[in-house]
């Protein structure tokens, strides 16, 4: 086992150096890696700041929790009726809907609310400390549908771990990237079942606190196509109508991307995509036009069982001087999701650095009509040519 673990490495090891040394792309590869350690030099200090904020207020409120044990609990109205608002917002889905009102220590709630959410709220508002009793004044309704106040509101989650939230907090990223880093090297001493064991689940808590997305995201399983967003706007000098024409026809698509080898019509509004990969390979999947508005805007997503997951709206707005405005918001899942992401990036393909290259090769095919040289139908007919 420590002979093939030594042989595996070696190979990983030699790869990597023949991949960062090529005589051809080796320069550049170099270049992109240490403007990488820098702009992660350079958010490092923000990183520290906001953890180190995040920890003390943390440590602050866990102190005056403990001081607050020992005291008598009495606070004024204007204490207990913020205490009461801090607490709605976990517990209800439509905060802002609820009026507090305190007299002598006697809280009464009043304004509309949903049934299933009723016994949670009265029961935490009983629960706060400081607060002699609740007066039930709630307008009580099934359902949201026809009333005002119940429109528009979040899904409530109650009173939750902080490690069962969708975005964890800085500090709860530090405990659990030091813990599990900690039992990654531990599982890594191990051997037998306990360190196989002990590996995934380490790696997995590591890969959660770096990244703050939920783990189906990072491996790609049930995400949907929300595992990398990408939002981009950039103006072009020609009409609305005129640029809107030319993202209709998506079979235009290799005339200004430079990793887009085909964009293929299968049917009224569904494209079969063909585009490169990391080390070459090619990905391909079949996407269709979902909503479409002339001059406004353009809707789509990747069709089930793509190899892609993707979704994505475009508009598109008129500005000053007879110009156009291209915002863009897409979200895709690569394969293996967020680990095939960092793979990519590994290897050199930075989608959203790509896109905003594509977006200004785009803008001065429109502008000037003239495919660039480094469009991927250019890059082909360059190639056929030799």
């Amino acid at each position: 086992m420590n002979k093939a673990t030594v042989v595996i490495s070696g190979l990983g090891i030699g790869a990597g150096l023949m991949y960062i040394f090529d005589p051809d792309r080796g320069k550049r590869r170099r270049a992109r890696v240490r403007d990488k350690a820098r702009h992660l030099a350079n958010n490092a200090d923000d990183a520290i700041a906001k953890t180190s904020r995040d920890f003390a207020n943390r440590f602050n409120g866990v102190v005056a929790e403990a001081e607050s044990l020992f005291t008598s609990g009495e606070a004024s109205d204007q204490v207990l009726a913020a205490r009461v608002r801090s607490k709605l917002g976990r517990i209800v889905s439509h905060p802002g809907s609820i009026k507090v009102e305190v007299a002598d220590g006697h809280v009464t709630l009043l304004g509309p609310v949903l049934a299933r959410e009723v016994d949670e709220l009265l029961e935490s508002v009983a629960a706060i400390k400081g607060v002699a009793g609740v007066a039930n004044r709630l307008e009580v309704h099934e359902q949201a549908a026809g009333v005002s106040g119940l429109q528009q509101g979040r899904t409530s989650r109650g009173e939750q771990c902080a490690l069962m939230h969708i975005n964890w907090s800085p500090t709860a990223r530090l405990l659990v990237g030091a813990a599990s880093g900690a039992l990654l090297a531990y599982g890594a001493k191990r051997r037998g079942f306990v360190g196989a064991a002990i590996g995934p689940v380490a790696l997995a808590g590591l890969s959660r606190a770096l990244t703050n997305l939920e783990i189906k995201r990072i491996i790609g399983i049930e995400a949907g196509p929300r595992t990398i967003d990408i939002e981009k706007t950039i103006n072009i000098a020609a009409p609305v109508e005129q640029v809107f024409d030319f993202w209709s026809h998506h079979e235009r698509f290799p005339q200004f991307m430079s990793n887009v080898r085909e964009v293929r019509k299968t049917g009224e509004n569904t494209y079969h995509w063909v585009v490169a990969g990391p080390a070459g390979l090619s990905v391909e999947w079949d996407a269709e036009i979902t909503r479409i508005v002339p001059n406004q805007l353009i809707a789509f997503r990747s069709l089930p069982g793509s190899a892609v997951q993707q979704t994505g709206l475009i508009r598109f707005i008129p500005v000053s001087d007879g110009d156009a405005c291209v915002d863009i918001k897409m979200s895709y899942n690569p394969p293996a999701g967020a680990i095939g992401h960092l793979v990519a990036l590994l290897f050199g393909a930075d989608p959203k650095k790509e896109m905003d290259q594509d977006l200004m090769r785009m803008k001065a095919f429109i502008e000037t009509g003239q495919i660039p040289r480094d469009a991927a139908q250019n890059k082909a007919l360059a190639h056929a040519a030799e």
